[in-house]
């Protein structure tokens, strides 16, 4: 059996790890630092390596690299606590297996192990190369950003064509951005063109630029957008709103990496690496005929999606903050300071505008609130109505208290369904017996009922209702099998236990 070898500077970790991993039949040996493993290598060699980054000394990224010039084949995977784009790049960039984010399901840190065991790379390593420093920043700490980070640290080095899809205002083009800066393309032009801000008319010329005389007001030779992204990277926004006309010219690029200007016959040759993005289902319109299927081939060779702000709320504080300062910056005044009551206020809502709309509102909000820390008072209506936010009250749950004389709360499916009623009440429930017909059109008018009622924490309830349903039919078709209902429903095992407030939770290792 291969011998697994762990770096970290922190014990806990380290006992933990290293007891999950003895449990599944590996030998595990663990260090507390890099130097130490390093001392052994001449003599021992690992089947896996599991390392932190940040450490005293050495840091995992530099053993990383020590490591790959001696044993290219041995795979490494990188731990951390502080996830975020530059990590995950370095460590991909450098020839990591994998990127495992702190805290982590040790499960799932066996599946890894599992999976770089049966399947060590032979090749050359990747070695660093120094990208450019981020310009634009993607903010987030939360599992959906952790996840989205490493998938852009494995898919950056690359030359494939990526194809970015998220709601509007997610931040499709900040996430360009970082795979053109940690690419290998990094010192080379990043050019960007919204598509659907063009004239379908000259979004030709655009592209591919023009000769002169080759229509009114072609006074020169003009080059496109291809020519001027020659080496480096060119970012389609929008792509979906491309004419169709232009779908076939810009399929020939892709395929042959050639071109004509319009009304050149000058065959032009570039090597550029294309990123598009898009808000619209490209497969649906690919479907009814509005876009050409190869090129949603061409284009869609790496996918990356991004998270909607609501399935993120982790993130709002983190956000509003930086946004806060960076309107202070620009209007070279001192920063304000959103209240723990307004950033909870923040959190939950819906932000149909997602990242840019919280980012418009917090830089209003630098401008319109009167004093230094702003709290659920400092709020102004009129902003908020603006943004189509509900103003709010000064409860601490936002929501006024439950009128005695009004509606038993008991009586609602959020009341039953969201831990405070039985078992039994659970079951019914998710197997149907509430809601009749079409549940969501139940679940909405249930919670059209709470809010007429003044019930208080519609909202948390109305969450925990849905999730428990979901969990206990999930467990009721897998007759309690926890593991499969996991599995069935693309969660991790810890997670149902520890939503179901079992004792028996697992213990995961901390940052």
């Amino acid at each position: 059996m291969p011998e697994i070898w762990l770096i970290d500077d922190d014990r806990s970790v380290r006992f933990v790890l290293a007891e999950a991993l003895r449990d599944a039949g590996y030998m595990v040996r663990d260090f507390d630092n890099a130097k130490a493993a390093l001392s052994v290598l001449p003599h021992a060699r690992p089947g896996a390596v599991f390392t932190d980054v940040r450490m005293p000394g050495m840091d995992g990224i530099a053993f990383l690299e020590v490591l790959k010039r001696e044993h290219a084949d041995v795979p490494v995977v990188v731990m951390s606590a502080y996830t975020d784009v530059a990590s995950t790049s370095a460590a991909f960039k450098g020839g990591a297996f994998d990127f495992l984010p702190k805290p982590f399901d040790l499960d799932a840190a066996v599946r890894l192990a599992d999976r770089a065991l049966a399947d060590q790379p032979g090749g050359k390593p990747r070695l660093p190369n120094k990208a450019a420093p981020l310009q634009a920043e993607l903010l987030g700490e939360s599992a959906p950003m952790r996840e989205l980070y490493r998938a852009i640290g494995r898919v950056a080095p690359t030359h494939l064509s990526v194809l970015i899809t998220g709601e509007t205002g997610t931040g499709k083009e900040l996430v360009a951005r970082a795979l053109h800066q940690h690419s290998l393309r990094a010192n080379q032009p990043f050019v960007a063109l919204n598509t659907a801000a063009i004239p379908a008319d000259l979004l030709e010329s655009e592209l591919f630029g023009h000769e002169a005389g080759a229509f009114t007001g072609a006074t020169k030779r003009h080059p496109g957008r291809f020519e001027q992204a020659e080496g480096g990277t060119l970012f389609l926004d929008e792509i979906g709103d491309m004419p169709l006309a232009l779908q076939t010219r810009l399929l020939r690029v892709l395929a042959e990496g050639e071109f004509y200007r319009v009304g050149g016959r000058e065959l032009i040759r570039v090597d550029v690496r294309v990123i598009a993005a898009t808000h619209q289902d490209l497969e649906g319109k690919a479907a009814r005929g509005e876009f050409r299927a190869d090129l949603l081939h061409r284009l869609d060779v790496m996918r990356l999606s991004l998270p909607p702000l609501r399935a993120r709320r982790e993130d709002v504080d983190l956000l509003a903050q930086r946004f806060m300062q960076r309107a202070a910056v620009e209007m070279q005044a001192e920063t304000k300071v959103l209240k723990p009551e307004a950033l909870k206020f923040l959190r939950q809502q819906v932000w149909p505008g997602n990242v840019r709309q919280l980012e418009n509102f917090c830089r209003r909000l630098a401008v319109m609130a009167p004093g230094r820390e702003i709290g659920l008072a400092d709020l102004p209506v009129n902003t908020l109505a603006g943004f189509g936010l509900t103003a709010p009250t000064p409860e601490d749950e936002f929501a006024a208290p439950v009128d005695a004389s009004g509606p038993d709360p008991r009586q609602g499916l959020l009341y039953q369904a969201s831990g405070q009623a039985s078992s039994t009440e659970h079951r019914r429930v998710a197997r149907g017996g509430e809601p009749p017909g079409d549940w969501k059109q139940a679940l909405r008018e249930e919670v059209r009922r709470a809010l007429k009622a003044q019930e208080s924490g519609i909202y948390d309830a109305a969450l925990a209702a849905f999730e428990r349903v979901v969990l206990d039919a999930a467990l009721d078709v897998t007759q309690k099998n926890r593991f499969e209902a996991a599995r069935l429903l693309g969660i991790g095992r810890n997670t149902i236990t520890r939503k179901l407030g079992s004792s028996r939770t697992r213990r995961k290792p901390g940052a």
